[in-house]
């Protein structure tokens, strides 16, 4: 008996302990909001609804050296060095325009035959193919006298130059498919910029014209106290409780 109430004496002692300890609340863990995304400037020489090119489904944009065959490479390899003849001045304008004529002289017979196949495919389209032909020369030139890009364009045209003048004409046709990836980046870059910011525009445009939900104010009328109704008071009258035994006369 004296052991049984020992043990259950131990027990309350135990449960006691545990209903006293105090548990600790977990930490709390403060929750920074996520900075907002810096704002894009506009590239330098874009203005706002400038064309450019569409981005594929590639993720390329859609320029003038897209799905060239061998001979189409090394005719617009040959496109963009003859615009940074043309348009590129600065402090290495003299070797650029020395370097581009001794491509002319040393791969003047590849440049040719590249040139007679590359009107070829053009024929095989039928039609008016020197039409499309010249109009396809007109847009190349015009893609690589892009403004924005001139000064990056200018300076891979440069160093192109100055690679090419070891290529065996035998090997330009590879040389101008990997050169040519180089020479329109500038290019890429820009509309890639230009497409980033535009769509941060839009994104801030379509912010803007979501109208923010105002609440309704909550009005709050005071309801008066409830007034208990008067009961009311009987008035007795003294003489009715007059000695019955008194007699008036």
């Amino acid at each position: 008996m004296r052991r049984s109430i020992a043990i259950s004496m131990t027990v309350l002692a135990l449960l006691a302990g545990c209903a006293t300890r105090r548990v600790q609340p977990p930490p709390v863990v403060a929750t920074l909001p996520k900075p907002a995304p810096a704002l894009l400037t506009m590239p330098k020489g874009a203005y706002v609804g400038m064309p450019i090119p569409a981005l594929m489904a590639d993720g390329r944009y859609a320029t003038p050296n897209r799905n060239l065959s061998a001979d189409g490479a090394v005719w617009h390899l040959r496109a963009a060095l003859n615009v940074a003849a043309l348009a590129c001045r600065g402090p290495e304008s003299t070797q650029v325009v020395a370097d581009y004529n001794t491509l002319l002289t040393a791969q003047k017979a590849m440049l040719a035959s590249a040139q007679t196949r590359l009107a070829s495919e053009f024929k095989a389209g039928g039609g008016d193919w020197q039409d499309r032909y010249d109009d396809a020369m007109t847009r190349l030139y015009n893609f690589f006298s892009q403004v924005p890009a001139h000064e990056a364009f200018c300076n891979a045209a440069a160093a192109t130059l100055t690679d090419v003048q070891s290529v065996a004409p035998a090997d330009l046709p590879a040389f101008a498919a990997g050169r040519l990836a180089v020479l329109e980046k500038p290019f890429t870059d820009f509309y890639a910029a230009y497409d980033a910011w535009r769509a941060q525009q839009a994104a801030a445009t379509r912010m803007a014209s979501v109208t923010p939900f105002t609440p309704r104010p909550l009005v709050v009328q005071a309801v008066p106290a409830a007034t208990p109704a008067a009961h009311p008071r009987l008035k007795l009258d003294p003489s009715a409780f007059a000695d019955a035994g008194t007699v008036t006369q």
